[in-house]
């Protein structure tokens, strides 16, 4: 990874954020539905199996119930027990803001430009937002149901860059996962990956920059150079 001190005086009129694991800490209660989910029914899903499944490839452990047998009715009717489970427990969550958010994105205060790139749902994302003071600082979010290919492919955000009418050197990403990584980079955007306990060990080397905590990911927003 090249050193970012090189390229922060680089153009930053907008920032595209992901939703879980960035703005919220959901990635963990994600994996913990999953877990208990495909525990009941006897296949074990570890964390080593979440990164390689889910925040890298994005396809869940759905083979694993077709070598069960499970038609691909069946599949889709267990995904759905299973967001139902995660959404009981978004509802049941006393706080998901990741601890400094809200406050960065205040300080930000629209400038510059800024938007959601969710692999989430519409409900999952209305349900985590309900009582956040978050969506006001941003011009649009983009859901799952907004757009074809998930990430790691990169159409989230090259519809995000359309939405801002910007070129993709004039905005950068935040992400935590691998494929958000992949999927930035894909779309010609430099990517800020903010770790989680889930990713931590991971080698992201095709980041612009990695970051342990919201008050470094502050402290390099604030660094760069920001179209005021």
């Amino acid at each position: 990874m090249d050193d970012p001190t090189n390229e922060l005086h680089a153009v930053l009129k907008a920032i595209l954020w992901d939703n879980d694991g960035v703005l919220v800490d959901t990635e963990r209660l994600f994996f913990e539905a999953s877990r208990a989910f495909f525990g009941a029914v006897g296949i074990n899903l570890t964390a080593d199996d979440f990164l390689t499944f889910f925040l890298c490839q994005d396809i869940g452990i759905w083979h694993r119930f077709r070598e069960l047998g499970y038609s691909e009715s069946e599949i889709i009717e267990a995904r759905s027990r299973r967001n139902a489970m995660y959404s009981d427990q978004l509802v049941q969550a006393s706080s998901l803001a990741r601890p400094g958010i809200p406050e960065l994105l205040r300080a930000l205060n629209g400038r510059p430009r800024m938007g959601v790139v969710t692999s989430a749902s519409q409900a999952h994302f209305d349900v985590i937002h309900r009582n956040l003071p978050m969506r006001p600082s941003f011009e649009f979010v983009l859901t799952a149901e907004q757009y074809a290919a998930p990430k790691p492919h990169p159409e989230p955000y090259l519809l995000a860059l359309d939405r801002l009418g910007l070129p993709p050197e004039e905005c950068i990403a935040v992400e935590d996962s691998p494929r958000g990584l992949q999927a930035a980079n894909a779309a010609g955007l430099r990517c800020i990956v903010l770790k989680t306990e889930l990713t931590r060990g991971y080698d992201f080397r095709d980041a612009f920059a990695l970051v342990d905590s919201v008050p470094q990911l502050a402290g390099l927003l604030d660094d760069m150079q920001c179209d005021r």
